[in-house]
């Protein structure tokens, strides 16, 4: 797998320090909703975040896949892939909750090779590529129990909300969170051992994350089967896992 220089690590940690700032501004002086075609929110922090990262982070020859930028299928030959989303987990940043997050990808040869996620409420930024580790500043505002006896798993908000999880909830330790991206992120970083969710996710949501887990020498993969193919045409999967190192054989049993 090809690697993200230091410098691309560097570029994007500060490209992810000022979305944070960014975010924060918004969050202190409060936003209002629009909806888009689907009836996922939108907000102008999503907007100048998207536009933020766009001026910072592509090169010459470098592809972009947003969330919130019209998709432009040239991204499909590049080498080189930037995959954002500006405010992952939207609708926790509309409530005031702290789980949502920034999230920053890079694909180099449809691999993610590069992952940047910080959540802005919480201070807590997480960074790190292939061959490169992971390094976290900060510390989320959960602490799942570490007896070792049944496995840190971290969940979406909306799927417990929905009971989703309610058949688990004696045989894991569960933590609710408003953001994939941020999840992924935080297992990464140690703070928790499995995350997964059984409905669809773009690359967008997914593939810091990825990068990340990657880079800690953890497994991500997809409980549905097929194989993880990244920047397509339709940048989309039907489900996604991922867990720190050593820890899928006792996730398997879960799913």
């Amino acid at each position: 797998m090809n690697q993200a220089s230091a410098r691309d690590i560097l570029r994007a940690k500060q490209a992810l320090e000022e979305a944070m700032d960014l975010a924060r501004w918004h969050a202190e002086r409060g936003v209002e909703a629009e909806y888009k075609e689907g009836g996922s929110p939108v907000t102008v922090a999503d907007r100048e975040i998207d536009q933020l990262l766009r001026t910072q982070l592509p090169e010459a020859g470098d592809g972009w896949l947003s969330e919130e930028t019209p998709d432009d299928e040239a991204r499909l030959s590049c080498e080189r892939v930037w995959v954002v989303d500006p405010v992952d987990g939207t609708r926790s940043f509309l409530a005031g909750r702290s789980d949502y997050s920034v999230s920053i990808a890079l694909l180099i040869d449809r691999q993610p090779v590069l992952g940047a996620v910080g959540a802005p409420a919480q201070g807590v930024q997480i960074v790190g590529g292939v061959g490169h580790g992971v390094q976290a500043t900060g510390e989320p505002d959960w602490q799942l129990p570490q007896d070792g006896q049944k496995p840190r798993v971290l969940a979406l908000r909306s799927e417990m909300g929905r009971g989703d999880w309610q058949h688990l909830e004696d045989l894991v330790s569960l933590q609710p969170v408003g953001s994939v991206a941020y999840m992924l992120a935080a297992v990464a970083a140690g703070s928790a051992d499995a995350t997964w969710t059984k409905y669809p996710k773009h690359e967008w949501d997914v593939a810091a994350g990825a990068a990340l887990i990657h880079a800690a020498n953890g497994e991500c993969w997809l409980p549905r089967g097929g194989h993880m193919l990244w920047n397509r045409k339709s940048p989309r999967f039907l489900s996604f896992a991922a867990a720190g190192p050593e820890q899928r054989p006792r996730i398997d049993a879960h799913l």
